[in-house]
């Protein structure tokens, strides 16, 4: 018999080390490559492990072993790690110098420790007031030292606590900014508060750090928030509500108890009012027990009654033209615009001019554009009040570019305050005759509801969009409802103008919208760079955005070239693409300041985009989906400044860059409602769940002047056969027919039923 071998792990151990510098990050699992000093040699180690959180300049105490890679030799792994306060005249220099504690850089780093040396700790601890004895630092300086000295001494002792449930410190500090002193009692006994209070904590995070403080598994408060919780998923997902049966069966996997005990939770939750069940037609048109969030149900009806009660007022803002003499208004308008309007292209300006609410539709080179633009000049000649607006401010940008005319994003237009309110609703409504959305396939339940209730009665509404692009990042269909719905009347352009279908971007966005593979020969302006191996695909990608393109083009890589990704994740994501792409077109700088954040490092003209809504920064809030530009950093004072896109200078505080992402790659998604001189699009075979014929569509749309794929043909032959995913679970267009079909019928119904667009469609109303 042969002998046994057995493999006996190393022993665990404690390393004492200074972050020097960290290699790489992965931010999706916090797993992180470092160099470390320590008081044992002047050779670098190598650390790796869970070191999210952790800034170069800090003491830290590793727990771990040490291993052996057969490539990189000697190494730590990381285990779990506490800051400590360095100990050393070189490491107290270093930690005040790196940018840890606010007003503090390498200068004035320099000054302190020379004055107090190894008692500079103390000093700042316990008589901060000394500090005015340093030269060049005055109250003011002094004060903001102590001030970010306390703070982050508070945070220090409740991280404590935390890392030991589990908690990474980048979510330690902001639940310390959400609860304060507090912070360990709420984290104790009501962790899932800690999901809907806390921007980034969802779900899974309070679960672990419940188990970690005790709560059983079966307990009715755990299972009451995983149903809220796969319901809050399910929104993320664009639904607005879900049946009973699949929320049931869905929230019994996530949470692993028997589905009897979900059912009889879900239950008590609706006795509760957390949820609303209401019975609705399914999908399929078979009646479903309907559960929403209580937002999303309330939102959908109000929206619907909103809606119906524009149509059927009354009274009318334009009312002068029901009678205008529309032959003469249409010399006038060629007169003043230079071109004639096609028969649909009339028809949908008078039913936007005539109708209370009206939809216009209609895909690229199809005239949205110049139809809105008809709408506004005549709306204008006779003295309407017209406002305009976009769900974003790049499409805002190019709206008031097209027409001519001022127009803003909704939230800037309701003036959104802390907490979502809007200083604009139905009590207090918008000065306005005729509103133009723009991009309204971008529009989601919420935002639509606060805009629609802000329209004052008598006004027209028109909404603007191709709903054949990707519907809203947030919950709802509502343009895909909305021409649903009997009761709105709507236009839908189809004829391609002639100068449009000489552009191989839009013939090919036309083509690959009814199923038919695009032309990728003899095309100027529409390429297709093969290429099979995915990570290939990625550099690939890069070298056209950043290389072939500014070369050919004479285009900027990084203010007019996008590169839309399918998929975040993956060698060819929108995450890993942005890594490449920092690093040709803001790379390190020796002595250039940077800031890590998690696994992304922010640099002076990086390209970056807000990922969340908040509504305390800037004039009016500064909203998901903004882009920018860094235009600052400073290190000693933690901060960074990002010009938007909306030419707004907005400040950061380094705690707060978990708001901001880079923005040289995005996913399609997150384009939506945005046009780019030029677009280069990965597409691979390891995005194949994604791939689908109205992503490619919208992300071949968002191009003004160049599209350039790159990847592989059969991922590309996928996405357009891939007609997409289901319909969402929405009931708006079910609402705007009940209700539209149980209101009295008049001279006004009768009309709104009349598709002869030369008359007047309207409804009568309902109430909320």
């Amino acid at each position: 018999m042969g002998r046994v071998t057995t493999t006996t792990r190393p022993a665990f151990a404690t390393l004492n080390a200074v972050l020097e510098r960290l290699t790489y990050v992965n931010e999706e699992t916090g797993y992180t490559v470092a160099r470390v000093a320590t008081e044992c040699g002047s050779d670098l180690l190598t650390v790796v492990g869970a070191l999210l959180g952790a800034q170069p300049g800090e003491t830290l105490r590793l727990h771990g072993r040490w291993s052996s890679h057969p490539k990189y030799g000697r190494q730590f792994e990381v285990d779990s790690y506490t800051t400590v306060l360095p100990a050393t005249i070189q490491g107290i220099q270093r930690y005040l110098g790196s940018g840890l504690v606010k007003g503090i850089g390498p200068v004035f780093a320099e000054r302190i420790v020379a004055h107090f040396g190894l008692d500079t700790l103390q000093v700042i601890e316990g008589a901060p007031a000394r500090l005015v004895e340093v030269p060049g630092l005055g109250p003011k300086r002094t004060a903001k030292i102590t001030a970010a000295w306390e703070e982050q001494k508070a945070i220090k002792e409740v991280m404590v606590f935390l890392q030991g449930v589990g908690v990474s410190t980048s979510l330690a500090v902001r639940i310390y900014k959400q609860y304060g002193d507090a912070s360990v009692d709420v984290v104790s006994k009501e962790p899932y508060r800690l999901a809907a209070d806390v921007w980034g904590i969802g779900f899974k995070t309070a679960d672990t750090i419940a188990r970690a403080v005790g709560i059983p598994h079966d307990s009715p408060q755990r299972v009451m928030a995983g149903l809220q919780y796969t319901l809050s998923e399910a929104t993320d997902s664009g639904h607005c509500y879900l049946p009973k049966l699949a929320l049931v069966a869905d929230a019994t996997k996530i949470l692993d108890v028997p589905a009897e005990l979900v059912a009889r939770c879900l239950d008590e939750l609706v006795a509760d009012e957390g949820v609303i069940r209401e019975v609705l037609p399914g999908v399929d048109g078979d009646p479903v027990e309907a559960v929403y969030l209580v937002p999303f149900h309330r939102a959908e009806q109000s929206l619907a009654a909103a809606l119906l009660r524009l149509l059927g007022d009354r009274a009318d803002r334009l009312a002068h033209f029901t009678d205008v003499a529309w032959d003469r208004a249409m010399s006038w308008l060629k007169a003043r615009t230079g071109a004639d309007l096609a028969p649909e292209q009339e028809q949908a300006v008078r039913l936007a001019l005539i109708s209370k609410v009206s939809v216009l539709t209609g895909g690229p080179g199809c005239g949205k554009s110049f139809t809105v633009r008809s709408i506004v000049e005549l709306a204008v000649a006779k003295k309407a009040k017209v406002t305009l607006v976009a769900p974003t401010g790049r499409a805002a940008k190019r709206l008031s570019e097209l027409t001519g005319h001022p127009a803003a994003t909704v939230h800037r237009l309701l003036q959104l305050r802390p907490g979502g309110d809007a200083c604009y609703d139905r009590d207090n409504p918008l000065d306005v005759d005729l509103l133009v959305v723009d991009e309204a396939s971008m529009l989601d339940l919420v935002l639509a509801n606060k805009l629609v209730k802000a329209v004052p009665p008598g006004a027209h509404l028109l909404f603007v969009g191709d709903v054949d692009q990707l519907p809203s990042v947030g919950a709802g269909e509502v343009l895909r409802d909305l021409l649903a719905a009997p009761a709105i009347p709507r236009t839908r352009l189809s004829q391609i103008f002639r100068q449009a279908a000489q552009s191989g971007v839009v013939s090919n966005a036309h083509r690959i919208n009814v199923g038919r593979p695009p032309v990728l020969h003899g095309l100027p302006d529409f390429f297709l760079f093969a290429c099979d191996d995915t990570e290939a695909a990625a550099d690939l990608t890069v070298d056209v955005a950043c290389t072939r393109i500014p070369a050919k083009f004479g285009l900027d890589p990084c203010r007019d070239v996008q590169v839309l990704a399918p998929m975040h994740r993956g060698p060819a994501g929108a995450a890993a693409l942005n890594t490449l792409l920092q690093r040709q077109l803001t790379p390190h700088r020796e002595g250039q300041p940077e800031r890590r954040a998690g696994g992304r490092v922010f640099r002076v003209g990086d390209k970056v985009t807000q990922i969340r809504n908040n509504y305390d920064k800037g004039q009016t809030g500064v909203f998901n989906g903004t882009l920018g530009i860094i235009t600052h950093l400073v290190p000693e004072e933690q901060t960074l400044t990002v010009r938007t896109d909306e030419d707004e200078d907005i400040d950061y505080d380094f705690d707060e860059l978990d708001e901001l992402a880079h923005a040289y790659a995005m996913t399609i998604h997150r384009s939506q409602g945005s046009e780019y001189p030029a677009v280069v699009i990965p597409l691979t075979t390891s995005a194949w769940m994604m791939l689908q014929r109205n992503l490619l569509y919208t992300a071949i749309t968002r191009a003004r002047q160049l599209v350039v794929l790159v990847g592989s043909r059969r991922a590309l032959a996928a996405a357009v056969r891939t007609v997409g995913a289901g319909r969402r679970h929405t009931a708006l267009t079910h609402r705007l027919t009940r209700h539209a079909e149980v209101i009295s019928v008049n001279d006004d119904s009768r009309r709104l039923r009349n598709r002869d667009l030369g008359r007047v469609p309207a409804a009568a109303g309902t109430d909320d």
